[in-house]
């Protein structure tokens, strides 16, 4: 046994190369899993192409069709920040297929990863900052309607506020929206959280991981949930684009235990996405993001799941 992660090679797709989204990422994540037996191959799981129905859960039915079928208004579009294509629509309904599938392992199992995911900004009716469908909000949904999980808890410590997520689920009781993130970043105009903790610029490790310590073992015995969503975003590291904070490769290490462990030890399921990541040297981040698989790898052999 070991680590069950999802990937399917259409969580990439054709856009421009000089796109500051860094979409060859996914696929040379998993091959980084694969080649430093990180992962192994038989415990990887492919997911099923998002229908339409599931997207609609949480996003308005006129938006998912203009979206899909590339009617989508010029302003709605660059709002997004993508370029529209077939390709980039079936990328975009894949890594929601892929949220919902590492979810369901994570109850199978007790945690799995994706190597892709994190669509936080996305909102009901539009799409920002890179995101189109929300795969966090549609996993808590479609958890909720197929009677898989009741509460849920969205741990999301990408660098940016999970603003739409926050917003999606701002009167579900049932869903327990926390966000960890860089107060002078991206989204300009925040939404409330139910939890929003707002980090200084260039906040390093220790402080960084305090902070944190502070919030998650209570919220896992106050909220109680059914499962944990962990949007592991490593563009709060010292060397992103986009970041403003300063942790370090060994921080990030660190946070993923930091998280894994309190849910496993408190018996939660735990499901992550992989979340933001920006730099120039796109192996440099892909080594960041493997820092998730690693820990869920090392706590998967210590809980003998």
């Amino acid at each position: 046994m070991g680590l069950p992660i999802v990937y399917h090679p259409q969580y990439v797709a054709a856009i421009p190369e000089d796109h500051r989204f860094p979409m060859p990422k996914f696929a040379l994540l998993y091959d980084k899993l694969l080649r430093d037996r990180i992962v192994r191959p038989d415990r990887v799981f492919q997911p099923e192409l998002a229908p339409t129905d599931w997207i609609e859960l949480v996003h308005d039915r006129d938006y998912v069709r203009h979206y899909c079928n590339g009617t989508l208004d010029a302003k709605a579009q660059r709002r997004i920040g993508l370029p529209w294509s077939p390709e980039v629509t079936i990328r975009t309904r894949m890594a929601v297929g892929g949220a919902i599938a590492t979810a369901k392992l994570a109850l199978e199992y007790g945690i799995a990863c994706n190597t892709a995911g994190g669509t936080h900004h996305a909102y009901p009716s539009y799409g920002s900052g890179f995101c189109i469908f929300n795969d966090i909000a549609i996993t808590a949904r479609y958890l909720q309607r197929h009677g898989l999980a009741d509460r849920v808890l969205i741990v999301d410590l990408d660098v940016h506020q999970g603003d739409a997520t926050a917003f999606i689920f701002q009167d579900d009781p049932n869903v327990f929206t926390f966000s960890m993130h860089c107060g002078a970043n991206f989204p300009s105009q925040k939404q409330t959280s139910d939890l929003d903790v707002s980090l200084p610029i260039g906040m390093e490790d220790d402080d960084y991981l305090r902070e944190l310590g502070r919030h998650l073992p209570d919220l896992l015995t106050q909220f109680r949930p059914d499962i944990v969503i962990f949007d592991a975003g490593v563009d709060p590291h010292v060397g992103d684009r986009l970041g403003k904070l300063a942790l370090s490769d060994r921080g990030i290490y660190r946070r993923e235990m930091q998280v894994l462990s309190a849910c496993l030890s408190a018996r939660i399921p735990v499901a992550c996405v992989i979340g933001g990541g920006y730099c120039t040297d796109i192996h440099e981040l892909v080594s960041r993001h493997s820092l998730l698989h690693r820990a869920g790898s090392e706590l998967y052999r210590q809980y003998r799941l």
